[in-house]
C-alpha cells in the first residue's frame, strides 16, 4: 500500500500544538495516510538541544491519529558549516532523537551547502578549489555516517536541491547524481535519498540534464519522495512573493500535482513498483485547501484512480 501524505508546514503551525492537531484533523479529512513533521516548527529542538518534555506532548498528539509519520529536519541545518559546526552537528543529532521518539520511518536532510542561502544576500557565488570542495564532502559524509549508526532505526534521506540563479553551483545535491555519489560515500544502508520532483524539475532545466535518465540512475536509493509541481522556470534567491511568480511560471512552486508541467506519470515509472517509502505531497500553506485534490491527482498519475 502506498501512504500518501502531506506536510505539516511549520511556518502555518508556528510552534502552536493546537495548530498541529488542527492539521491532522485535516489531514485524516483529506483521507491521507501519512504526515511529514516539520521539527523546526514544533520547537522540538531548541539550540540544539532536544526538548523532552516537548518531544512527549508531541508524541501524545500524533498518538491520536492514523498516520505513518515522517520527519523534516530544520531547513537551515548546515553540515558544512563554518561558523558553528558543533551547533550544526548538535541539531542534526537533536532531530534524529526526535524521529525516533515519534516513530517516524525517515528524517528528510538538506544535503550540505557550499554557501548557504541564508549568506546570498551578504555574499557573491562561492566557487571552491578541488581540495577544498572535497573536505566539506568528507566532512559531512564522516558526520552522518556517526549519525546514521547511532540512529540505525531511522533514515536520513537526503534530499536533492533547487538551483537558485546567479548564486548555482552553491550546494552539490542541485544534481542528482551528485548527491548519489555522496551517499556512496557515506556508505550506510539507512542513508539515503529523498526525491524531491520540483527541484528536479527546475534542476533539470537550469543544468539541461535528463530527468527521467536521472531517475533511472538513482532509482535504488529513493527512500522518500516529495511530490509537488512546478513550470521549471528558476528565480533569483530573493524572488520569494508567489502571487508575483506564478504568472510567468517561475519559481519553486509546490503547487498541487497537475497545476504545473511535472511529467510525474513518466518520473514514477522506474521505481514506483518497488517503492516502499512515503509520498508527501509537500504543499505551500496557499494550497493547504487542495491538499485532498493533490492526492487524488496523484493517484490519477500512478494509475490508482
Amino acid at each position: 500500500m502506498l501512504n500518501i501524505g502531506s506536510n505539516i508546514n511549520e511556518v502555518r503551525v508556528d510552534g502552536s500544538l493546537a495548530a498541529l492537531r488542527r492539521d491532522l484533523d485535516a489531514f485524516v479529512d483529506f483521507g491521507l495516510t501519512a504526515a511529514e513533521i516539520s521539527i523546526h516548527g514544533l520547537d522540538a529542538v531548541l539550540a540544539g538541544r532536544l526538548q523532552q518534555g516537548r518531544t512527549q506532548e508531541i508524541v501524545a498528539i500524533l498518538a491520536d491519529y492514523p498516520l505513518v509519520y515522517s520527519t523534516h529536519a530544520p531547513n537551515p541545518l548546515n553540515l558544512m558549516d563554518e561558523e558553528e559546526p558543533e551547533m550544526h552537528e548538535n541539531v542534526l543529532r537533536a532531530s534524529l532523537a526526535f524521529s525516533s521518539a515519534i516513530g517516524a520511518r525517515c528524517m528528510v536532510y538538506h544535503p550540505g551547502r557550499f554557501l548557504p542561502e541564508e549568506q546570498f544576500a551578504v555574499r557573491p557565488p562561492r566557487r571552491l578549489a578541488p581540495g577544498e570542495e572535497k573536505a566539506l564532502l568528507e566532512r559531512e559524509a564522516a558526520i552522518l555516517a556517526r549519525a546514521a549508526d547511532e540512529f540505525p532505526e531511522v533514515t536520513i534521506a537526503m534530499e536533492n536541491a533547487r538551483p537558485y540563479l546567479y548564486h548555482s553551483p552553491y550546494c552539490y545535491a542541485e544534481k542528482p547524481a551528485e548527491l548519489a555519489v555522496q551517499i556512496g560515500r557515506i556508505a550506510r544502508d539507512n542513508v539515503r535519498m529523498t526525491l524531491d520532483f520540483g527541484h528536479l524539475h527546475l534542476a533539470a532545466r537550469f543544468y539541461g540534464f535528463d530527468a527521467l535518465a536521472e531517475v533511472r540512475n538513482i532509482a535504488h536509493l529513493i527512500a522518500h519522495c516529495h511530490v509537488h509541481d512546478n513550470f521549471g522556470h528558476s528565480v533569483y534567491f530573493n524572488e520569494k512573493i508567489q502571487t508575483h511568480q506564478l504568472p510567468f511560471g517561475r519559481g519553486d512552486s509546490h503547487l498541487p500535482v497537475g497545476r504545473g508541467e511535472i511529467p510525474f506519470a513518466q518520473l514514477f515509472a522506474p521505481f514506483i513498483d518497488s517503492y516502499d517509502g512515503l509520498l508527501i505531497c509537500e504543499l505551500r500553506s496557499r494550497y493547504f485547501a487542495e491538499t485532498g485534490l493533490a492526492k487524488k491527482n496523484l493517484l490519477a498519475c500512478l494509475g490508482l484512480q
